[in-house]
């Protein structure tokens, strides 16, 4: 573990008011009963706070579907189960399913109104939140185009979402999906912009099949929604490291497996209020930032910087928040980096915000399935 990283220990934010983040060692949500809770009163609080956020849901769906879906703590803690990760075998990270959800949305990325309107808020803190990153370790700054020089894997890139921005930042960016209508997509929505039609080339592949031809190309890795629709993390990881140069970054941004991310990710964010197509999440795919950061660091990673994200559907906008129960980012370099200050990698004031009193949900979608 490199001592020079800074890790946002959870904690509940402002609008997470009333719940007590659960311990990332339990299991799954078999219960809302939150064993990690130190006293009856933490415990009462966190039901009681999630029974008034799905009451709340519950009127809102009444009022835009003209309808009611009661859903009591009873019925959740029949549908949670504990699924433990599976080692697979499987020569490729690439989950067909999770493909076949995704086609059938191919043609939805650019619509900032439809089911990936999350993607698009998110862009407002995650591009500056690599822009940031890569500009603090680097002396060197191009006016006008921050990124130039740097060559990216937007891993998983859907449509496009997060592969634009980050072309108009100067950068030379490579995205690849396994999805071919998601490709089509992409490419037609660059071919607006003949500068983006230089910077960026898009590809239907998996990451496993570039690896032979890119060995240690890129200088950053990008997965952003993509972890948590891996069929194989540790196989996936594994390839980052292959094709990322020495001392390149590697940026995540997923979902925690908790509670609290069952509750508001799936059971409020899709069957309540349909912030994303239901079925799009799988909980027990969902990904502990411990667990992550041990796979980081067995395939030669140093992570450097992991920091809570939460989505507000009321306002349509993301802010970090020291809680990382729900979603969250993370910066990883690999080996042969050079040790980096302690605050290199911490968010600028700027752009750090602190969420609403108004509870938010994990309610995201992918980028694609990788």
């Amino acid at each position: 573990m490199d001592g020079g990283r800074a890790l946002a220990r959870p904690a509940a934010g402002a609008a997470l008011r009333g719940f007590a983040s659960p311990a990332p060692s339990q299991p799954g949500p078999a219960s809302l009963r939150l064993a990690a809770a130190p006293d009856d009163h933490a415990d009462l609080s966190f039901q009681t706070g999630l029974r008034d956020i799905l009451q709340d849901s519950n009127r809102k769906r009444q009022l835009k579907f003209g309808s009611s879906l009661p859903v009591s703590l009873t019925e959740m803690k029949s549908n949670m189960f504990t699924v433990k990760r599976p080692f697979s075998t499987s020569h490729s990270s690439v989950d067909s399913k999770e493909m076949k959800k995704f086609q059938l949305l191919a043609h939805k990325w650019w619509d900032e109104e439809g089911e990936y309107a999350a993607l698009h808020s998110m862009n407002d803190i995650r591009v500056p939140f690599i822009r940031d990153t890569l500009l603090s370790m680097s002396g060197n700054y191009h006016l006008g185009n921050p990124l130039s020089g740097i060559r990216i894997l937007d891993v998983g890139c859907g449509g496009g979402l997060l592969s634009e921005p980050l072309g108009r930042l100067g950068a030379s960016v490579t995205g690849i999906d396994p999805v071919e209508d998601n490709i089509r997509t992409a490419d037609q929505h660059k071919s607006f912009d003949p500068v983006l039609a230089e910077r960026i080339q898009y590809k239907s592949s998996s990451l496993e099949e570039i690896v032979e031809e890119s060995m240690e190309t890129f200088d950053v890795i990008v997965a952003s929604e993509v972890v948590e629709h891996v069929a194989d993390l540790e196989m996936f990881i594994k390839c980052c490291s292959q094709v990322l140069k020495p001392e390149g970054s590697l940026f995540i941004t997923t979902i925690n497996k908790t509670q609290l991310s069952y509750v508001l990710g799936i059971v409020v964010a899709e069957k309540i209020m349909g912030i994303v197509p239901e079925g799009t999440h799988e909980w027990e795919k969902f990904v502990p930032p411990e667990e992550l950061e041990r796979l980081l660091e067995s395939t030669g990673f140093s992570v450097r910087s992991v920091q809570g994200m939460l989505y507000n559907p009321l306002s349509g906008s993301w802010s970090w928040v020291q809680s990382t129960s729900l979603n969250y980012a993370l910066h990883a370099v690999r080996a042969g980096a050079a040790p980096q200050p302690h605050s290199t990698d911490t968010l600028p004031q700027t752009d750090v915000q602190q969420s609403s009193g108004t509870a938010g949900t994990a309610g995201t979608v992918p980028d694609s399935a990788v």
